[in-house]
């Protein structure tokens, strides 16, 4: 199986939030693949952590450099960005963006997945997972498939 995380996932394992326990679950013995998008996403959700004041600056900093580390010691996994991804993308929103109300980035999440090969898509992002199953992946956490 070839798992790809979206954001919520990877946010929800580095924020250590409610859900972090069941995502190192899910993560635990793989390389996942991140792409800039995802990076950056992350690296936004932290920043947007302490905007709400979630955490403290020293705390986005250090989570930061977690994220860093465990690129560096391939936890994470750099992974260009597929060549037709906007291709996938634009064909995902003509299918089911109406009907589904996918938002244009858990589109380019979907169609990286599926760029990349991945039948398991991670996500705790309901509209998110609905686009995910129709587009064919396998989705965990379990709940997101009913």
């Amino acid at each position: 199986m070839t798992f790809y995380a979206d954001t919520s996932l990877l946010a929800s394992l580095y924020l250590n939030d409610a859900r972090a326990a069941e995502s190192v679950a899910l993560l635990r013995s793989r390389s996942i693949p991140v792409t800039v998008l995802g990076r950056i996403e992350l690296f936004n959700a932290l920043q947007l952590a302490v905007f709400r004041c979630q955490i403290l600056a020293a705390e986005a900093a250090a989570v930061r450099a977690t994220v860093e580390q465990d690129l560096a010691g391939g936890v994470l996994r750099m992974t260009p960005l597929p060549a037709r991804v906007f291709e996938r993308a634009e064909a995902l929103v003509a299918s089911h963006s109406a009907a589904l109300g996918a938002r244009s980035l858990d589109v380019l999440h979907v169609a990286t997945a599926l760029e990349l090969g991945a039948n398991v898509f991670l996500t705790y992002v309901q509209r998110q997972a609905a686009l995910a199953r129709a587009a064919g992946l396998r989705l965990r956490p379990a709940r997101m498939a009913g």
